[in-house]
């Protein structure tokens, strides 16, 4: 059987001992009911991956001492940085969620023409955050994925960096997988629409700043879907779905 895996603070580990405290204190002891003599992974979102023994569960804190480190070996060599569109009620957040066990590297969230969704307010962000890292723990990430503030749509064309690729259901000419065959970049952004979609405007505007409209193919796929989708295509064709 595995071990639980959580995401913690870098101070918490000093040399071959491990302090943690806040919300996941409660967790080991209530939720799972960890003691003394159990064994968890942490992660310190530096690729590297420690074993803990537990040596202490109490109130405030969980003390435990280092048995053994290892880089984590299941992070993506392509680092693919997926530009969504703001979306209604929770489906951004399914969007954090899937994203991240299918290995996205970065979301940028975006206003776009017709997005109908409002900006997030009070503490969304941070729901949003703990979806990420709850994600990465289930499956097995060795760094969280980052989460960068809303931009709008022409501040992220603006601002991309590598191959930037833009899934239209108006291309019917470039796909997805030529696009990826004719330039070998590492970095890839993927830029998503709202439920409308983009607008012939806004495609003009991106294709103006070297973002590539590519094709899905025939069957159009919703707003929450279309990332995933190409995130995991990407990947693929990139060989980072393999051992």
């Amino acid at each position: 059987m595995s071990m639980h895996r959580f995401f913690i603070s870098p101070e918490w580990i000093d040399g071959q001992s491990v302090a943690i405290r806040g919300r996941l204190v409660h967790r080991l002891r209530r939720v799972l009911r960890l003691g003394r003599g159990d064994r968890i992974t942490v992660l310190d979102n530096s690729g590297w991956e420690y074993e803990v023994q537990l040596e202490e569960v109490g109130k405030e804190s969980v003390r435990g001492v280092v048995t053994g480190k290892a880089l984590c070996t299941s992070e993506p060599a392509t680092r693919v940085t997926l530009y969504q569109a703001l979306l209604k009620g929770d489906r951004f957040a399914f969007v954090l969620e899937k994203g991240t066990e299918v290995g996205v590297a970065a979301f940028v969230p975006m206003l776009c023409q017709r997005g109908v969704a409002d900006a997030p307010q009070g503490g969304k962000a941070g729901r949003w955050e703990r979806i990420i890292t709850e994600a990465a723990e289930q499956s097995r990430r060795g760094r969280l994925p980052a989460l960068h503030p809303l931009v709008s749509f022409a501040e992220a064309c603006r601002t991309s960096q590598g191959l930037s690729l833009l899934p239209w259901e108006e291309e019917s000419e470039s796909s997805l997988r030529s696009a990826l065959r004719a330039n070998k970049a590492d970095s890839i952004n993927i830029f998503i629409g709202p439920e409308g979609g983009f607008t012939p405007e806004e495609v003009e505007l991106a294709c103006a700043h070297g973002v590539v409209p590519v094709t899905l193919g025939r069957r159009i796929l919703r707003a929450e879907t279309a990332g995933l989708v190409a995130a995991a295509a990407v990947l693929y064709e990139r060989g980072d779905l393999g051992r």
